[in-house]
């Protein structure tokens, strides 16, 4: 649970209680895509019981799920039942369809095979600590992200987040890290990181398993490449990837974490706690790190609510995992 984080402020203008956040995301729940629908989405019980409550509370923190269906019909697939109608009109009519209706039969092609196009699922948590007005959304891609806050500013009246920012911002606070080999109180460098020149090269220097406390480091670093990813664990108990953009990338959670917990401890409730638990506690040391926050408990308005974005069709990979 949380395997990556983007972490938003909430406005201190909205405000909602458990009821009435259940009840507005009633209204959006999640219902699978029709026969000739390419896309669907919505909210799921994040318990994964059915009919249950789609926000739960688990100490104080409240967890939601929303769920992502796409159908898609391959771009080949396509392509032949288009160029193979387009034969047939060429045969019986002795024209050539043009750009206008060459589109419309590709269209009326992906209504008829979209019954058959198998579909994908990809759930996206989110967790919303209202005590310390945090919002962290489990996503790979800032674009599924904004999805989803989309998805909430639709259903919520009055809902209002921004992106946590810092005083510092990461690139430069991971680069000092580096070069200095003094990492913030209480967090440590491991061996992972990724190095992206600034000038017109975009030369990119990776290193995996690699001990990162040597002069090569240093000399990229002096030489103008900043750091874009860097691997760092947190008390000894959470490893993560902080991103330039002040994402958690790759959160684990160490053994410790898990000792003195039976093998009858395990299920919703226990991931959630102990999850939360220790992330509530690795976010604002990470905030102190990097100067904390620029604007501290503000936060600008999302845009006005706006349709889903436009369903993915064969070829798109713009948000990558997780299909």
């Amino acid at each position: 649970m949380f395997k990556n984080l983007i972490v938003y402020r909430l406005a201190e203008a909205w405000s909602a209680s458990l009821e009435q956040l259940e009840a507005a995301l009633d209204k959006a729940r999640f219902v699978e895509c029709g026969a000739s629908q390419e896309k669907s989405a919505g909210w799921l019980e994040p318990r994964g019981e059915a009919h249950g409550p789609l926000v739960e509370s688990v100490g104080g923190q409240w967890i939601l799920k929303y769920m992502i269906e796409l159908k898609a019909v391959p771009g080949s697939v396509l392509n032949r039942k288009a160029k193979e109608r387009a034969q047939q009109i060429e045969q019986t009519t002795g024209r050539k369809p043009g750009k206008k209706e060459i589109k419309e039969i590709k269209e009326d092609a992906k209504q008829a095979l979209l019954p058959m196009a198998f579909s994908k699922q990809a759930s996206v948590p989110v967790w919303i600590d209202a005590k310390a007005r945090l919002m962290m959304i489990d996503a790979s891609s800032q674009g599924r992200a904004d999805e989803v806050v989309t998805a909430l500013v639709n259903v919520l009246e009055g809902f209002s987040v921004a992106l946590l920012d810092t005083q510092s911002s990461p690139m430069s606070a991971m680069a000092e890290w580096l070069s200095t080999q003094e990492p913030p109180a209480g967090f440590s460098i491991e061996q992972e990181c990724e190095l992206k020149a600034s000038d017109e090269s975009k030369a990119v220097v990776r290193y995996a398993r690699h001990p990162l406390d040597n002069d090569e480091v240093k000399q990229h670093i002096a030489q103008g490449k900043l750091p874009t990813k860097l691997a760092l664990c947190w008390d000894d108990r959470v490893g993560f990837m902080l991103t330039e953009g002040l994402q958690l990338k790759k959160v684990s959670f160490l053994d410790v974490v898990f000792e003195g917990r039976s093998a009858d401890d395990g299920g919703f409730d226990a991931d959630v706690a102990i999850a939360t638990g220790e992330l509530s506690q690795l976010l604002p040391d990470l905030i102190q790190a990097l100067g904390g926050e620029s604007v501290l408990g503000s936060a600008a308005p999302v845009p006005a609510p706006v349709p889903l974005p436009a369903p993915v069709v064969a070829g798109d990979d713009e948000d990558g995992p997780p299909f």
